[in-house]
């Protein structure tokens, strides 16, 4: 090919990248790979293989991981973590500082090693994956340096099992390992069957880097595996990447295990296309969203919504461009989309493609290899919202597309589905861009961008695209705990009495919901005694008609979210104001309802603390990320939405307005599950409620059984967090519950708080009462 033909055609003859250091080292561990338990390997096996999903070769043959080794790689874990905190951030940070550096010196080794294992085209694993890899550790480092004094109340959870998936095998480890050692946990991962090679070379660059014994094992194997991990005693923490199918399995077997669990899972991500964008340029970016990695990234732009004025244009220049891609060699440097991962992958993209009967499908005019695992880049035009593949997740190069009128629509449009990773908002007009990003239920928003990703700034979903952020500082709290002191809860059960009137005049307490008094549907009222036995009054018993009731009256109160911090704290500090307006009243009736003394300290706490919230609901504010762009991510913090809240027993009016105060500080809507044996505090409670503009929906308050209402609070699908500080043992029944639409939870594990201490307010509530938002803004010509 001449240099004149090139320019005529833009066709470049193949530059491929050699595959022989990568192939030598294979070679040099004998092709067969053990297990990387406390700093050794142990014998290999030849129990699956690992192959190149490019041409099908045998890269090398693995083992499968035993219960005996993967018991003995949480051993070696738990055996070194005391030392490895004890350390201290400083050694810690030197560590993750040779990972990193270790890793840059042998970034091409990895890089082809990621695309021989995974298929991924070698210009994306040596400019994208790598580097982020190493950024990654780099920026962990400074973390572990930091997080003693900026972070002195917290602490390692413990031992970390983590599962990573197959299409970003070195990225994904990056992502869970870094911020794991950091802050002084210790791992036992299990990367996919598909790609483990990369990971069993971070093995070797962790003991050149000095980590100690047991700080870093990992294990190799199928689901297995991973379930034996999810399902050990001696494991502390869960972080999973992975299908939302398998990422529900993992919510139910560990409810009620006191593991702290993260999930990010999959998406169907819009990506919205306005008639003022650059064309051309989101053309480009749609390149990046949907055919990186073979369509094979959680977060994939894979639903296109073009608005209808500019739909045909764009439609007619996106085929041509697709058209124009390469597919190929992965480690042809030339190549635009490598191969699918594996033979199973392919025939399940295949399939869904196939057996489709709506829109109008396209496949790129473009040169297959014959044999490997390839599939045309493919366009799906037409579709209505509701058709299957514009709602299920695909994970390979299809994209799926429907156009819109209004910006309302695109919201509509975007916003349908059941998951919330990632959009992107293509426009010239920034006043739309960041009118639309807020809007838009994701947990990661790209203007005029897509694939934007660094460590500084949490990524994460929500719905049922999961839970958790991994990055920054948001993603360093994932693997921490308060140090606060906790002591197991004893239950706390009602005073008896003998049946019968009090002297006073009947006034029988009802719930509170939608700003209104209600009677029970169920018709059941509870006596409610003092510790002498007198009877104190009657309160309602709820059931599940009252708490969809409950729901719909928060739904309905979605405007709260909307407000200004400003607005909410005038309503909080007059929520104060009137409580202690009838501070005697409710410390008379505390002491009443608790036999003990204590009901002006309670009050009176009660009124501070609704203050401390009233000052965080407009100074709780986002950050603006250093990320290493010419622009800027903002990490927003916006409401979770409705909260369902079982109060605390002990607590009756303190408990309660510890977690009313946060919940709607930030913009939630709460429904309230009073202290079961104390409840008239509640009911009390709710005539200050209605006297201090709280707008109806705001708070609702239920009286009943706790272990009665928890499946169903747990279970409703309108709901979109659980927190639970009942001495009843609803952990495991909450979280399995919740694996419906994978809401947050928040267990107490059946261990007691100090609600007068510090551990009873601040910034771990604040935290479970926001989510992240980053919107990510390039900026410049």
């Amino acid at each position: 090919m001449t240099v004149k033909n090139i320019f005529e055609t833009m066709d470049y003859g193949p530059a491929p990248e050699s595959a022989a250091d990568a192939l030598a080292w294979i070679a040099d561990q004998g092709a067969t790979f053990g297990q990387f338990i406390n700093g050794e390997w142990t014998r290999a096996r030849k129990d699956f293989q690992s192959k190149n999903p490019a041409n099908g070769e045998t890269l090398a043959d693995l083992s499968q991981a035993t219960l005996d080794e993967v018991n003995a790689a949480v051993k070696a874990a738990r055996k070194a973590q005391p030392s490895w905190q004890k350390q201290g951030g400083h050694e810690r940070a030197k560590r993750l500082y040779a990972i990193a550096r270790l890793m840059q010196k042998n970034s091409r080794l990895f890089a082809v090693l990621e695309t021989l294992d995974n298929g991924k085209p070698i210009r994306e694993s040596r400019d994208i994956d790598i580097p982020l890899v190493q950024r990654h550790f780099y920026y962990h480092a400074g973390m572990a340096q930091l997080l003693d004094n900026e972070r002195p109340n917290v602490q390692a959870l413990g031992v970390c099992g983590q599962i990573i998936p197959w299409n970003f095998p070195l990225l994904m480890l990056a992502w869970k390992v870094a911020p794991a050692l950091a802050t002084g946990n210790t791992v036992v991962l299990k990367p996919a069957e598909y790609t483990s090679l990369t990971a069993l070379l971070f093995a070797h660059i962790c003991n050149q880097a000095g980590v100690p014994n047991g700080v870093v094992n990992i294990v190799t194997g199928d689901g297995l595996v991973g379930e034996m991990i999810t399902a050990h005693n001696d494991i502390d923490k869960i972080a999973f990447t992975g299908s939302t199918d398998v990422g529900r399995k993992i919510r139910k077997s560990t409810a009620g295990s006191g593991k702290s669990l993260t999930l990010e899972l999959g998406g169907k991500s819009p990506y919205i296309v306005f008639d003022d964008a650059d064309v051309d340029s989101a053309i480009e970016g749609l390149v990046d969203a949907i055919w990186l990695n073979q369509g094979q990234v959680c977060c994939a732009g894979s639903r296109l919504l073009v608005q209808e004025g500019i739909a045909e244009r764009f439609h007619t220049k996106l085929k041509s461009r697709m058209d124009g891609l390469k597919l190929g060699n992965p480690l042809d440097k030339c190549i635009d989309v490598g191969a699918v991962v594996d033979p199973v992958q392919l025939q399940t993209i295949t399939d869904m493609v196939s057996t489709n009967t709506e829109g109008e499908t396209y496949h790129a005019n473009v040169d297959i290899p014959r044999e490997g695992c390839f599939y045309p880049p493919t366009l799906i035009t037409g579709l209505e919202s509701s058709a299957r593949l514009m709602q299920e997740e695909i994970f390979g190069p299809v994209l799926v597309s429907t156009t819109f009128r209004t910006p309302s629509e695109a919201i509509a449009l975007a916003n349908n589905t059941r998951y919330g990773l990632a959009a992107s908002v293509w426009t010239e007009n920034i006043n739309l861009a960041l009118g639309i990003a807020p809007k838009l239920v994701a947990g990661v928003v790209w203007v005029n961008a897509t694939n934007l990703f660094d460590a500084a700034a949490g990524f994460g979903g929500v719905r049922e695209s999961g839970f958790g952020r991994e990055g920054g500082w948001e993603g360093l709290s994932n693997y921490t705990k308060s140090k606060h002191t906790t002591k197991p809860q004893k239950k706390i059960t009602s005073f008896g009495g003998k049946s019968g009137h009090n002297d006073q005049l009947d006034r029988t307490a009802k719930m509170y919901i939608g700003g209104k008094q209600v009677r029970p549907d169920g018709g059941y009222s509870k006596d409610i005694y003092g510790k002498s036995g007198a009877l104190l009054g009657q309160v309602p018993i709820a059931n599940r008609k009252d708490l969809r009731n409950a729901v719909e009256a928060s739904q309905a109160a979605k405007g709260w979210s909307e407000t200004t911090g400003h607005l909410r704290a005038q309503i909080l500090y007059y929520i104060a104001e009137n409580l202690s307006a009838r501070r005697a009243e409710f410390a008379s009736r505390l002491n009443e309802l608790t036999g003990t003394s204590a009901g002006a300290r309670e009050v009176d706490t009660a009124i501070k603390r609704i203050f401390t919230y009233a000052a965080w609901a407009d100074k709780y504010d986002g950050l603006a990320h250093a990320v290493p762009i010419r622009g800027v991510a903002l990490a927003m913090k916006e409401p979770v939405g409705v909260i369902g809240a079982f109060c605390p027993n002990e607590a009756p009016l303190l408990g309660l307005v510890s977690v009313m105060a946060p919940a709607i500080a930030m913009g939630n809507r709460a429904i309230l599950i009073a202290s079961e044996p104390f409840p008239l505090a509640a009911t009390d409670f709710y005539q200050v409620l209605d006297t201090s503009d709280v707008p109806g929906g705001v708070v609702n308050i239920l009286t009943g059984s706790h272990a009665q209402l928890a499946a169903p609070l747990a279970g409703h699908l309108d709901v979109d967090a659980v927190w639970s500080f009942s001495s009843d043992e609803l952990a495991s029944v909450i979280e399995f519950e919740s694996a419906g639409n994978l809401k947050r939870t928040w267990v107490n594990n059946n261990a007691v708080s100090d609600w007068y201490s510090a551990a009873g307010e601040g910034h771990d509530f604040l935290e479970a009462a926001t989510e992240i938002k980053n919107i990510w803004v390039p900026y410049g010509e």
